[in-house]
């Protein structure tokens, strides 16, 4: 018998669920603090919660039977990850359960601020009817542009179709046979902002998205576009904001997120061509049983059958396949970040190849450390060995796998190639002494590089002085080299140099070393 304990309240239908199967049995207990929830935790196989419950480490430690975490909503805040997966605990949430109720809400505000609706309802409950000045605008035949197109951007697009609007979008992660299929034209940023008539956010908030739409971007956008955000707080700079709202450099917003909840003192709260709700985005009711639904069958079907959807942390693994595998996990990890930072265009099939002795373990896990690499860096949400297929799957990124014993040069070698549209990306790799990871080819030019901290990688004329001149402007910079490699392609007239650095660069930094005359390309690469 699976014991699942309830310490938040979920749905009714989420709860019957669960009691109509076989070999559950379900223990409800709400309000606990941490000591309450530690006298009890360790009589269960999952914990079933919401926002309120706090899963810390000394609750992990009393929870000596708990095999899974489950959120009921998307925010895992409140659990100890680390120490969740470090008792080998499964923490899992439902990311799309509310997604059709975020969408519908980033649909109102546009409805809501193309007709003047918060104002013309204050006019009329104060005795007036000032028809000529609320004066609105239709949506349809407008732009509908969609930062960020996971699954809540795609049903706005899909909503947005059936407005009549045209519909672009930005996501340089989403391959693109997805944008074509639902419609939408793929756009970069500066031209997502600039054709916008409404612009609506849907991205997670992680350090590449924060402020992604600042000064320069409103500066961009036309005078009468409106914005929206029921993402993230902090996806907007709120000072550029007021400022493009309050000079009228664009005609309204609307607001579900802030940087600070609730925003209190905040100047936005004066200007009369914004519109605010309290973080609204998945409070409906077919939200919260939905959630609660969909928790619950992710449960059940963990514990009846091992599998673990939406889990954003790593299953336990025993000490064997840790030692067999652990080492070639870390290198094909390194290899896709390698892989991913060099692409300039989403990578929509991921090929990883085994040689020699790395093919004699299990190649489905290597591989898929390999996606984590080439993900982890672009979701809020941690990326891992459990949920990177879904993710990559999400992203229209497909996953090829192969392994020969047959070596090349070396006795055991990984290859790590990204496909894209018009480009490919390969990146091989090794283990010294079985142990030490080595970076030895980027796709034709062979180096061998320690693939570990900042690495500045370059594509330059192979020509006297041009190491020297990258020297130099790091020194310059007071930027310690601690290694460098350098290496040619046979036939070509192109050399690539990977240089190891003590601490990251800033972009004016990579700006003067891309200015050297013969380099084509820097790219820098955090491992």
């Amino acid at each position: 018998m699976k014991r699942i304990l309830i310490s938040d309240k979920l749905s009714e239908a989420g709860i019957n669920y669960l009691t109509e199967q076989s070999g559950i049995q379900v223990h409800i207990e709400t309000g606990l603090d941490e000591d309450g929830l530690c006298n009890i935790i360790g009589d269960f196989d999952a914990l079933l919660i919401r926002s309120d419950t706090k899963v810390t480490p000394k609750v992990l430690q009393a929870a000596k039977r708990l095999k899974l975490i489950g959120r009921a909503g998307i925010g895992v805040d409140n659990v100890d990850i680390p120490a969740a997966t470090e008792m080998g605990v499964i923490v899992m949430n439902t990311p799309d359960a509310n997604a059709t109720t975020t969408a519908e809400l980033a649909i109102a505000h546009m409805m809501s601020l193309s007709r003047k609706l918060p104002t013309a309802d204050s006019s009329v409950r104060a005795g007036k009817w000032e028809r000529s000045k609320l004066m609105g605008a239709e949506v349809a035949h407008k732009t509908l542009a969609i930062l960020g197109f996971g699954t809540i951007g795609r049903i706005v697009a899909q909503r947005g179709h059936g407005l009549r609007m045209k519909v672009i979008a930005y996501d340089p992660f989403v391959a693109p046979e997805i944008f074509a299929d639902l419609g939408v034209e793929p756009v970069g940023l500066d031209e997502l902002v600039s054709r916008a008539d409404y612009l609506t956010l849907h991205c997670p908030l992680i350090e590449k998205t924060k402020n992604i739409i600042g000064a320069q971007q409103l500066g961009m956008m036309k005078k009468s576009a409106r914005i929206i955000n029921c993402a993230r707080g902090g996806l907007i700079d709120e000072g550029a904001l007021y400022e493009a709202l309050k000079n009228g450099r664009i005609a309204g917003a609307a607001l579900d997120v802030f940087e600070n909840e609730p925003p209190a003192g905040s100047p936005l709260l004066e200007l009369d061509n914004i519109v605010f709700t309290p973080h609204l985005g998945a409070s409906t009711s077919e939200a919260q049983v939905a959630v609660s639904v969909e928790i619950a069958r992710q449960a059940v079907t963990f514990l009846q059958t091992g599998e673990a959807i939406n889990a954003i942390n790593l299953p336990r693994l025993s000490a064997e396949e840790l030692q067999k595998s652990q080492d070639y996990m870390n290198l094909a990890t390194k290899l896709g970040k390698v892989v991913v930072g060099l692409a300039t265009q989403p990578i929509e099939k991921l090929e990883v190849a085994l040689f020699g002795r790395a093919a004699e373990v299990e190649t489905h896990p290597i591989s898929v450390a390999a996606l984590v690499g080439v993900l982890a860096d672009q979701f809020s949400t941690p990326v891992n060995r459990v949920n990177a297929e879904n993710i990559a799957k999400r992203q229209g990124i497909s996953l090829i796998e192969s392994k020969t014993t047959e070596t090349e040069d070396y006795v055991s070698l990984i290859r790590v190639t990204g496909h894209s549209a018009n480009q490919d990306i390969s990146a091989a790799g090794v283990l010294l002494g079985g142990h030490h990871p080595r970076l030895i080819s980027i796709n034709h030019f062979d180096i061998e590089v320690v693939p570990e901290g900042t690495l500045l990688i370059t594509r330059h004329d192979d020509r006297p002085g041009v190491i020297s001149a990258i020297s130099a402007v790091l020194g310059n910079a007071n930027i310690n080299i601690t290694r460098m490699q350098v290496g040619t392609a046979d036939s070509q007239q192109q050399a690539m140099a990977v240089i190891s650095v003590s601490e990251p660069v800033p972009e004016s930094l990579l700006k003067q070393l891309h200015d050297v005359p013969p380099v084509q390309q820097v790219t820098q690469i955090n491992l």
